[in-house]
């Protein structure tokens, strides 16, 4: 490649066909997709591989799929399209059209809190518009990863990006059991007293599977798993039914403690604490509105968190 010659002669045409064929599977679908004729997607990439220098993508049995080469180029693309959207709302403000727009994820557990924050937040900011996206952990952190939110509301980022992190607070695990569960009005158990229960879990790879797995471990404790569940509401309505007990962070059943509907077992080693962070990418460059609701969150995110209302 000629020194200079792929940032000289690159345009937003070609890496956008690239992002279409990416997302779409296919040049006939990512041309429906970009409202152009299948000859010009072709020509796009075409020109884009040879500025490259390497193939960016390959026919495979799912369909077209991206190189290596590909996917650093399509990299490349998330980062211009932040960008742009980043430019676009600094303008929009400027010329007094907007106040401006912050886009928040946070984790399913954390949707018990993150609205009342957003609440404040716009309390005090009535013309900034929030958005809000809710999702495990994976979808969070791809979101993150694709330059799609301005701040996430997680426990802990991916590995693989360099972030700055705000602390909201602590995250208390606890275990719950139906009120009248034979265990609760014990003052203190083991988690040997626990061999015997069925628990009900999060699914394989989330946070609060993770870590009860870890307390498990580090408990000796051997316990019988029973259902899999990818929903906080679906896991407190199952251990009301009296269909098991479950580790669970103690954010999302704090209605149903003080409603008596559950029981917190005194498990010796528990509550396993973690923190609530509030994250975003530290080359993600935030606009005024993201930077403020960030602030806000660092300086006031913990009155919001359920063990502190």
């Amino acid at each position: 490649m000629a020194a200079g010659r792929f940032s000289r002669q690159l345009t937003l045409r070609q890496l956008r066909a690239l992002a279409a064929v990416q997302a779409e599977g296919s040049i006939t679908s990512a041309a429906n997709q970009l409202h152009l004729t299948q000859p010009a997607v072709t020509l796009q990439l075409r020109n884009l591989q040879t500025l490259a220098g390497l193939p960016l993508i390959q026919r495979t049995g799912d369909g077209m799929r991206l190189t290596d080469a590909g996917r650093e180029v399509q990299r490349l693309t998330e980062r211009i399209e932040a960008a742009m959207f980043d430019c676009e709302q600094s303008l929009d403000m400027i010329a007094g059209r907007s106040g401006g727009r912050v886009s928040i994820g946070a984790v399913s557990t954390a949707k018990y809190f993150v609205p009342f924050m957003i609440a404040g937040f716009s309390e005090r900011f009535p013309r900034i518009d929030v958005t809000l996206r809710i999702g495990n952990r994976e979808d969070i952190r791809d979101a993150l990863r694709g330059y799609d939110l301005d701040i996430a509301v997680m426990g802990q980022p991916p590995a693989d990006l360099e972030v700055e992190m705000r602390p909201l607070g602590n995250h208390p695990h606890i275990i719950v059991a139906a009120s009248g569960h034979r265990l609760g009005g014990k003052r203190k158990l083991a988690a040997a007293d626990l061999a015997g229960e069925t628990f009900i879990t999060r699914e394989q790879g989330s946070g609060t599977r993770m870590l009860m797995e870890r307390f498990f471990q580090t408990s000796g404790l051997k316990a019988r798993i029973g259902m899999e569940m990818d929903s906080n509401e679906t896991i407190k309505q199952a251990v009301i039914a009296g269909l098991g007990i479950a580790f669970i962070s103690q954010h999302t059943v704090s209605h149903e403690l003080a409603g008596r509907r559950l029981v917190a077992l005194k498990v010796s080693g528990l509550p396993v604490m973690r923190q609530w962070h509030a994250i975003r990418r530290a080359d993600r460059v935030l606009l005024p509105p993201a930077q403020a609701m960030l602030d806000f969150l660092g300086k006031e995110g913990s009155r919001f968190l359920p063990n502190a209302r």
